[in-house]
């Protein structure tokens, strides 16, 4: 029977490629071990060497001469004793004597060693022999410097290297005038801006394939000319800003696991991948770049290699935290932004008055763009933690930012409806019209269940929002909180009061008798200004109108504060107070008109009455757009119209107690005052109160005041531009004609002429002129 070679199968083959090349994967490491264990014996071997050789301590040259001289006389003397004559040995001596004097090794060594002839000299060599090989040099050859290179290593040890440096002679640049150096400069300036807009235009243009470009972009914020350096960087910076807000995507890049790495994708996905990878290492770079910057502006510290002064480099600062504000409000979903708030909020405490106002704006902008609350949160974070590390030493003007967050009952459910998909589902026509009775049913059925999940998605949504929404307010109390407590007499407490009065509807019921009772006690100490004060009002005004209506708490005492400091509103251009007391009033009254008295009613409309004949005319105006509603509100606010007295007593209008002054028997006189007032909007509220402010007939508001709110017209007429509105009419003055005008001048001559006669002939010729008057007098 024939033996013939079966064929391998294709499963045997690969089997054993495989076995090949895992054989050709050990060789390939176990000659990398070898090569790495080799490598690290040398190293070893070069370092036990350097380390004898600096361990032998040479002996000083003058001892060594001593003692070399020493030994050549001991040995002279002792060659001279047992040195025969020639004539005296014997022929064969003499000719092995004169065979080994041909070797060159007889006479180089020692005769009293054992060693073999082939040891080296190198060995026996004194310090002195070495001493003696150096070359001598002249004291007053310059020392030229030397280069100390790579050392050698042979079998006799360790030879080091050097070389001379050599020298660049450099010819003199030439000497420019001020015009030359300033057309210099702007040829340099013109060539930089036409390379930053060639990258710029080429990374936009294509980002996938000019990826590395930022590179070189970002390279240039380290241009070393002196002349352009400051513009140069400042333009990148700028220019890369522009840049990364162009090109990053609308999505947050995260790092690939080893397993996503280890996976083979398609060229498309490979170079989505290089893309994002270089886009976010460039952005950390340039986000780092901008960091520095600020740092050495504020720590004053410059580099040895800068060529930038230090008062150039707050300019650079500036432009730097300008990028990083841009930045924060445009990426709010890329990378790194965690980052930048990390920056940027410690900046809003800075001495710098730009650079604060910047981030202030900045964190606003954020905060009102923010509909998911993500961000926002963030910066409430940080920014607690800042109050909380310096000791609440921070300006009010950091705590304000909170005033800004968009945190309402209304914007969330509004903006839930924003984020919620929309789709678009066929209308019934459009059924009828393109689908068959069976793609009719389907599509139904279709609806139905996209409909359903749209709106689990939006429940989903809303739910996650009102999550961070209270997290993010929780932060905010904490901060407040911990301020009433530890730092009442901190510049921070008008700023906590303000806040406390825009979020007091948020806040927890359990905690509503602790914040009234530490808001009155805070009244009643009399360390607060007026501004706080009214703040302190509103705050508990707000907390009562909401969630605490179910309470039991009588707020009679903030009544009284509020009706008896009315009349410390300052009447200067310094109103801003009014806009609080006007929102005390609609909180106070408009919104609990159920608590509220008849008697506290009146006395308050009193009071605002004659209070309306002191102060500016938009808070005028503010004040008698609050008696309107207040008229309107309460029944039988008509009494103070009639001049007849109701029930017993007498007004007392120094009396601080409102529901005691006997406010009904009084009238309102103030508005005849006021229908004579220079503004002609006090003289329509004036006049619409003094009737009873209807809402029909003739004496009825126009719907432009009377739809307004009297915050909103408080702000609306007021004169901080020094402007007065309505605008005041110009009055010309009548044309004349021109004949009329050419009379008068001729007039005008004729008498000056007549009187400088009659003044030249009084002094020349007063006989003539008594004559004259004689005649006059007969005639």
């Amino acid at each position: 029977r024939k033996n013939t070679k079966r064929v391998p199968s294709f499963r045997k083959l690969l089997r054993t490629s495989k076995i090949k090349l895992d054989n050709k994967l050990k060789n390939k490491q176990y000659k990398q071990q070898s090569a790495a264990k080799k490598y690290r014996k040398e190293q070893k071997k070069l370092r036990e060497a350097v380390r004898d050789a600096i361990s032998r301590r040479p002996f000083p040259l003058e001892e060594c001469k001593k003692r070399q001289v020493k030994i050549a006389e001991k040995r002279e003397e002792e060659e001279e004793e047992d040195a025969l004559p020639l004539d005296m040995m014997d022929e064969d001596d003499l000719k092995l004597m004169e065979d080994l004097a041909q070797k060159a090794s007889f006479l180089t060594r020692d005769l009293s060693s054992d060693e073999p002839v082939h040891v080296k000299k190198r060995k026996h060599e004194s310090v002195i022999d070495k001493y003696e090989k150096v070359p001598r040099r002249m004291q007053t050859e310059p020392e030229k410097e030397l280069i100390h290179l790579l050392p050698i290593k042979d079998k006799g040890g360790i030879i080091p290297q050097t070389m001379e440096k050599p020298d660049f002679n450099e010819e003199p640049l030439p000497v420019l005038t001020p015009e030359e150096m300033a057309a210099q400069r702007r040829q340099k300036l013109q060539e930089r801006k036409m390379h930053i807009a060639a990258l710029a235009s080429a990374i936009l243009s294509e980002p996938d394939n000019n990826i590395k470009k930022l590179k070189e972009l970002r390279a240039m914020l380290m241009e070393q000319d002196p002349n352009v350096a400051v513009i140069v960087r400042k333009l990148v910076m700028v220019s890369l800003m522009e840049i990364f807000k162009d090109i990053a995507p609308s999505y947050k890049i995260r790092p690939l696991t080893e397993a996503e790495k280890a996976t083979k994708v398609k060229k498309e996905t490979q170079k989505l991948r290089e893309f994002e990878e270089g886009l976010v290492s460039q952005y950390k770079f340039y986000l780092e770049n901008l960091e520095q910057t600020i740092k050495d502006w504020k720590q004053r510290k410059l580099k040895k290699s800068n060529v930038i002064s230090l008062k150039a480099y707050k300019g650079l600062a500036e432009i730097a935290v300008k990028c990083l504000c841009e930045l924060l409000v445009a990426l709010p979903h890329f990378n790194f932004h965690n980052n930048i708030i990390v920056l940027i909020v410690p900046l809003m405490n800075d001495a710098s008055k730009m650079i604060s106002e910047l981030c202030f704006e900045a964190v606003k902008k954020l905060f009102k763009q923010d509909k998911l609350g993500y961000a926002s949160l963030g910066v409430v974070k940080v920014i607690s933690g800042l109050v909380r590390g310096r000791n609440y030493d921070v300006r009010p003007e950091v705590l304000k930012v909170f005033l800004h967050l968009r945190i309402k009952e209304v914007e969330l459910q509004k903006d839930s409806e924003d984020i919620a998909p929309k789709k678009k589902f066929m209308t019934y026509k459009e059924k009828r019209k393109n689908l068959s009775r069976m793609q009719r049913k389907w599509k139904k059925a279709e609806e139905k269940l996209e409909r359903e999940l749209l709106e689990a998605e939006a429940s989903e949504s809303k739910e996650k929002k009102l999550k961070l929404h209270t997290e993010t307010l929780n932060i905010v109390f904490v901060t407040y909180f911990r301020i009433l407590k530890k730092a009442q007499k901190s510049p921070l407490l008008p700023a906590v009061l303000e806040g406390l009065a825009k979020f007091a509807h948020l806040i927890n019921v359990e905690f509503f008798d602790d914040l009234l009772i530490v808001l009155h006690s805070l009244i009643a100490s009399g360390g607060l200004s007026y501004r706080e004060s009214l703040h302190c009002v509103l705050s508990a005004f707000h907390i009562l109108s909401g969630q605490g209506d179910v309470l039991n708490i009588d707020p009679m005492k903030f009544y009284t504060h509020l009706y008896k400091t009315l009349f410390s509103l300052h009447a200067g251009g310094t109103n801003d107070d009014t806009g609080i007391v006007l929102q005390c009033m609609d909180v106070m009254f408009a919104k609990r008109r159920k608590q509220v008295s008849q008697q506290r009613a009146l006395a308050f409309l009193k009071r605002l009455s004659t209070l309306a004949l002191h102060v500016l005319p938009n808070s005028s105006v503010g004040i008698l757009a609050t008696n309107r509603v207040l008229m309107q509100t309460f029944p039988k606010m008509d009494l103070l119209l009639d001049n007849e007295s109701q029930g017993s007593g007498v007004y007392l209008p120094e009396l601080e107690e409102p529901e005691h002054c006997n406010a009904q028997n009084t009238a309102l006189w103030e508005l005849h005052l006021l229908q004579r007032h220079y503004h002609p909007t006090v003289q329509k509220y004036a006049a619409h109160l003094i009737v009873g402010a209807p809402t029909e007939g003739s004496a009825a508001l126009s719907l432009d005041l009377s739809q307004r709110p009297a915050t909103e017209l408080f702000e609306a007429y007021s004169m901080r531009g020094m402007t007065f509105n309505p605008p005041v009419a110009s009055v010309t003055p009548r044309r004349k004609d021109t004949f009329s005008q050419m009379d008068s001048f001729i007039d005008e001559e004729l008498n000056k002429q007549l009187q400088q006669h009659i003044s030249e002939t009084i002094v020349h010729k007063p006989l003539d002129f008594a004559k004259h008057l004689k005649e006059s007098s007969l005639l």
